[in-house]
């Protein structure tokens, strides 16, 4: 079961795929901390974001897909995968499916949580004072106006992304709006069908 979970930043995106991690015990990988676990083990690709970092750039698309082929390499990933937060470009899209494709697979579906955007910032400010309430920090990317910047990268760089694994026939939208056990169920629903 290999899958994308897609949709802007506070749709519920990690809340799913926690629960997907639990039900159905395959990892959810988020690039960064690929990238930071590849420079902590000094693997050959960690050195070379080690370096691009080192040298205050981005690490390239090209890096992170080769970080993401040798993590998809492990046992934990022999049931499948979620990726979380890559690709987030159309390069990036092509980079994963060439990466899959030479070694003999493809997705299973991606799975796009559809949200109103007035109700995300609702979301968000209620994620930031729940933190609070709790004595919490609030992550700087709940700060309004970050979220807000965040948002509208999604939809220069990433919601094109949606158009993309519809042509493929790999795109599922959901109702990110429903409550957690309810989107929960769909996605079940959805991976039962793979």
């Amino acid at each position: 079961m290999r899958l994308i979970l897609l949709g802007p930043p506070g749709a519920g995106k990690g809340t799913q795929a926690q629960r997907m991690v639990a039900k159905y015990g395959i990892p959810q990988l988020s690039t960064g901390d690929m990238l930071r676990a590849a420079v902590s083990a000094g693997t050959e690709v960690g050195k070379k974001a080690k370096a691009v970092m080192d040298a205050g750039e981005l690490v390239s698309d090209s890096i992170v897909t080769a970080i993401v082929s040798d993590r998809i390499d492990q046992p934990d990933c022999a049931k499948g995968f979620i990726l979380d937060g890559y690709p987030r470009t159309l390069v990036q899209a092509d980079s994963v499916a060439a990466m899959l494709a030479a070694k003999g697979m493809e997705l299973d579906m991606v799975i796009e949580l559809v949200v109103d955007d007035k109700a995300l910032v609702g979301r968000i400010v209620k994620r930031a004072a729940d933190a609070k309430a709790a004595g919490e920090p609030v992550r700087r990317d709940d700060e309004p106006v970050v979220f807000d910047e965040r948002l509208r990268e999604y939809y220069k760089k990433t919601a094109p992304l949606i158009g993309y694994y519809y042509a493929k026939g790999k795109l599922r939208s959901l109702d990110g709006m429903a409550d957690i056990e309810q989107v929960s169920a769909e996605i079940d629903s959805l991976v039962a069908s793979i």
